[in-house]
């Protein structure tokens, strides 16, 4: 099946069933997919949205990968194909059989039985791969951190969650860049969304500081009207610029700072928030690190993919 024809049966229905609204957040290894989908989950409740791990379909477990000339970030070592059809029976509104790739073992363990609800998130290394799982998604993301920040995060992890030591980890990045240089990084060119956290080096801060969120919004998908939310009172929260891409085209840059007060965040969250029109308050989950860290511009990150998921619920549900 080709892209056109997944757009197509997207758009005119597949089968009676009503269609989730797909959100694919891709990156690297560690620069943050899974501390935004967790966010997102909670602040719209697992009863709506839907989770997939992207790197679920990998092709091999972890002591088999040890004799093999690639890593994880070759689609060699994928079993894409079959993502793309789950990804497309999922779009649709369909259940899948999904595999699991087991992080903590390294293992493959027992496929896992997956219905989409009203919101899917499918976030991973390779969600942008192919031009068929695109065609899939209503709002796309990449994350893109400074390698040196991408590099911290990742080391923390490793060490702390999966049994790596330092030196492990930092001889598989090393393995790893010329793939992620050829398969990785190149997604970012299909993004709606770009997302930056990093340090405004301007103000002399370093990667041990707070980060500052930098959000290119391309014109690929409707975004708020953030201009008519930016009133000269929280400016020093948020500010947006227009700015050249990589590609040279122009593209609205919105800049969350790190350093902003919490009521001026705030007001920054509810504006975004009111422009949507839900009679609820903004949800509470936004914006945790862990069960006891908050940071302001993850939050309000996470909030303006809110807006465009719910955006595009009401936009279905209205043409359908």
């Amino acid at each position: 099946m080709t892209d056109k024809q997944v757009t197509i049966q997207r758009e005119f229905g597949g089968g009676g069933r009503p269609r989730p609204i797909m959100l694919a957040i891709a990156g690297d290894s560690g620069t943050g997919k899974t501390t935004i989908t967790a966010g997102l989950v909670k602040a719209l409740g697992a009863e709506r949205m839907t989770s997939v791990g992207a790197d679920d379909y990998h092709r091999y477990d972890r002591e088999e990968r040890k004799g093999l000339p690639f890593t994880p970030l070759h689609p060699d070592c994928n079993y894409l194909d079959i993502m793309e059809q789950h990804l497309h029976h999922l779009s649709l509104g369909h259940p899948i059989l999904k595999p699991i790739y087991n992080h903590d073992t390294g293992t493959l363990d027992r496929p896992e039985y997956v219905e989409p609800r009203e919101f899917v998130i499918v976030e991973g290394l390779h969600p942008l791969h192919s031009k068929v799982s695109r065609a899939c998604f209503d709002i796309t993301v990449f994350l893109e951190p400074p390698e040196d920040i991408r590099i911290k995060w990742k080391l923390a992890r490793d060490t702390k969650k999966r049994g790596y030591t330092t030196e492990q980890v930092r001889k598989e990045l090393e393995k790893r860049e010329p793939e992620s240089a050829e398969f990785i990084r190149p997604q970012r060119a299909s993004a709606d969304i770009v997302v930056r956290f990093s340090p405004i080096e301007e103000r002399g801060e370093t990667a041990d500081d707070p980060l500052s969120a930098y959000l290119l919004l391309r014109p690929t998908i409707s975004h708020p009207d953030l201009s008519s939310i930016l009133s000269d009172d929280i400016r020093t929260a948020m500010h947006l610029k227009l700015r050249r891409d990589a590609d040279g085209k122009p593209v609205d840059s919105v800049h969350i700072h790190s350093y902003a007060k919490r009521e001026e965040t705030r007001q920054v969250e509810q504006a975004i928030w009111d422009e949507l029109g839900v009679d609820e308050p903004v949800p509470d989950a936004l914006g945790m690190i862990d069960s006891e860290t908050r940071d302001e511009p993850l939050a309000v990150t996470q909030l303006i993919l809110l807006y465009h998921l719910i955006q595009a619920r009401k936009a279905v549900d209205t043409n359908g």
